[in-house]
């Protein structure tokens, strides 16, 4: 079995991971361009630990200008097997409060401005996203919760818009109508990238607000958002310094085939397919092409 690597990508209001030790900041280079920030490679109780700040310090980045692709692919050049999302939401249900943790168990993605795939012309693969997130991995996720006395619910789908303006009235009430539990503006295509490069993923989506649809809440502000950034942020790190903790010390086959995504997804013929898409892809698929 691999070594595991565990990945954190920290979203609104998580730009470091404190408790990470022995840190090196590293800057790689990817083929599909300039990623978030330089990575923080270090460990938490041994385990090895690589922290992306999705936004960059200072949040510098809007979730359009977020380079999906060099961050998905530099994540997996520093060895990253199970990466972990830590992203803000707003909540469509009622029982889901402000500060409440959401174990996402699936996507809806309504973003259109975004590149969502490394393959195209010159290699074409069609990964399934049936089930996009590594069911082991929200299992280390609510156990470390439980052992942390953090509230966390399992379950719920994630609707991801462009932004990065927040919903209408009528699109938040659309949301609502089909049952999604919480929306954001970062989790695709980057749940899609982490499929084709073969990383187990999961998110933590950590509710800010009620969106606009909630008759006894105001609409939501820049200002609502950050004043419970900062409690859901501690408990973020608490969280994954558990989760760190406890978290398997080789890397555990994803049930579901997340590890091997690729492996009948590659539908270009061998003598079609472009040497230089080829070399780009690597990282991403150097399993498959031989890198």
């Amino acid at each position: 079995m691999a070594r595991a690597v565990l990945g954190i990508i920290g979203g609104s209001g998580i730009y470091d991971l404190p408790g990470l030790e022995n840190v090196v900041q590293k800057t790689i280079v990817s083929p599909w361009g300039e990623p978030s920030a330089p990575l923080r490679i270090g460990e938490i109780a041994g385990l090895p630990v690589v922290f992306l700040p999705r936004h960059d310090k200072g949040h510098r980045l809007s979730p359009s200008d977020i380079n999906y692709r060099a961050n998905i692919d530099v994540l997996k050049r520093a060895g990253v097997t199970d990466l972990v999302s830590l992203s803000a939401c707003g909540s469509f249900k009622e029982e889901l409060t402000p500060g409440t943790f959401v174990l996402v168990d699936q996507f809806v993605d309504r973003t259109y401005k975004r590149e969502s795939s490394f393959f195209g012309k010159g290699c074409v693969a069609h990964v399934s996203m049936a089930h996009p997130v590594s069911p082991r991995l929200r299992i280390h996720l609510a156990a470390a919760a439980e052992a942390e006395g953090i509230a966390i619910v399992r379950g719920g789908a994630y609707v991801c818009i462009e932004g990065p303006q927040f919903s209408t009235l009528a699109e938040s009430l659309t949301y609502r109508q089909h049952g999604y539990a919480v929306i954001g503006m970062t989790n695709m295509p980057e749940a899609k990238l982490a499929r084709e490069a073969e990383l187990c993923y999961a998110t933590v989506a950590m509710v800010t607000d009620f969106d606009c649809w909630h008759p006894d809440h105001d609409a939501v502000t820049v200002q609502d958002v950050i004043r419970v950034l900062t409690a859901n942020a501690d408990k973020a790190k608490r969280l994954v310094a558990r989760l760190a903790q406890d978290f398997p010390r080789e890397h555990e086959p994803c049930p579901i085939g997340s590890d091997r995504a690729l492996d009948n997804a590659i539908i270009t013929a061998p003598e079609a397919r472009d040497p230089a898409l080829l070399a780009k892809l690597d990282a991403v698929a150097g399993r498959l092409f031989g890198a």
